[in-house]
């Protein structure tokens, strides 16, 4: 018997690519997206007629329609995956995040545990609900890397709704016997990022010979993982994980923003050169700070990749080749999001004005 999973936020950047990752082990996908501005039906071109998946537009705030999904598709586990994630959008304003990340995971708890109530003991022996959380919830380190049972420090109102998800989910474990698992996640990179995420926005901009902002010093530093070693270790922990316990799902990648930058620039000089016969390092340009930024993240991964067998995969200079390219070539994609939502100003200054995002 096919396994069943229901993807939510399936249309987004890391959900799109599980989709893609569950449907090449045989599973069947469910896919419920509200379809957001930061999610896009063009995410998931190549797999839309698959025989295996459905499309469902919707929102897991929707008491109802989650219900139904789960009457009617009576899926093995859910990943959740719906969430507002930009860091500097929750700083201007974080209605949505209370919103989506706390209540639209209340709710798909709470329909979960209705629904693995009310029917019969195979299925409900099998159920898993996962939650995809962050690196962020545990505030910043200094020194050595977080390991799961580290205490929780969000510092910013997205980390802080990720948080408060996470203790529901734990709570629904220990209150109720949901099988549940939850997963933190490194910054995470690849095709089709939304472009107010660095990566993303720092190659369209350099490409529209507009300033690259760094903020404060560039020293931050932040953990990469490429997007199928995320999507994988997702996968994994959903199948093996061990109901009530969180895995850290990590890159092992520690740049500072500034070196980083500078590695993008690297490429972009060489595979499409400026027309002035400069360098788009030209372009950098230092910014005040973000309010209350974390200096560093890192994650031990030590637990994943023993009880799960899962690691990354995917160099680090191989992965951000691969983005570069994909963005290069798929100009059109990037040029929809920028004309609709984001032109790549600043953003998390607390006042809904210029933007962008360097989580």
């Amino acid at each position: 018997m096919t396994d069943t999973i229901l993807v939510t936020g399936g249309a987004g950047f890391i959900g799109s690519s599980i989709i893609k990752e569950a449907l090449g082990r045989g599973y069947k996908v469910v896919n419920l997206d509200a379809l957001t501005y930061a999610g896009g039906e063009d995410n998931l071109s190549d797999v839309a007629n698959h025989d295996s998946y459905t499309f469902i537009k919707g929102s897991i705030i929707d008491n109802m329609l989650v219900a139904s999904i789960l009457k009617n598709q009576m899926p093995d586990m859910i990943i959740n995956v719906a969430a507002e994630t930009h860091v500097d959008r929750s700083i201007d304003d974080a209605a949505a995040f209370i919103e989506t990340n706390i209540n639209g995971t209340y709710n798909l708890l709470n329909q979960s545990y209705r629904y693995i109530s009310s029917i019969d003991g195979d299925v409900a022996n099998r159920f898993r609900y996962l939650q995809v959380s962050t690196d962020e919830v545990y505030g910043s380190i200094r020194n050595g890397a977080f390991v799961e049972t580290d205490p929780y420090r969000p510092n910013s109102p997205y980390a802080a709704s990720k948080a408060s998800a996470d203790h529901l989910v734990r709570a629904y474990f220990k209150t109720y016997g949901l099988a549940t698992v939850i997963t933190h996640g490194s910054n995470t990179y690849g095709p089709r990022q939304f472009p107010e995420k660095l990566i993303p926005l720092m190659i369209q901009n350099a490409l529209e010979g507009k300033a690259l902002p760094i903020y404060g010093d560039g020293k931050n530093v932040r953990d990469w993982l490429y997007v199928t070693d995320h999507a994988n270790g997702i996968l994994d922990a959903a199948r093996n994980g061990v109901p009530g316990e969180s895995y850290n799902i990590g890159g092992g990648v520690e740049l500072e923003n500034i070196t980083l930058v500078n590695q993008i620039i690297d490429i972009l000089d060489l595979l499409s050169p400026p027309s002035n016969g400069g360098s788009y390092r030209d372009l950098i340009t230092y910014v005040a700070d973000r309010p209350g930024h974390d200096f560093r993240y890192a994650l031990d991964i030590s637990k994943a990749t023993a009880a799960l067998s899962w690691q990354p995969i995917e160099p680090f200079n191989r992965g951000l080749k691969q983005t570069i390219d994909w963005y290069l070539e798929n100009q059109d994609w990037t040029a929809r999001r920028r004309k609709n939502v984001h032109d790549g100003s600043r953003q998390g200054l607390g006042n809904n004005t210029d933007r962008e995002d360097q989580s």
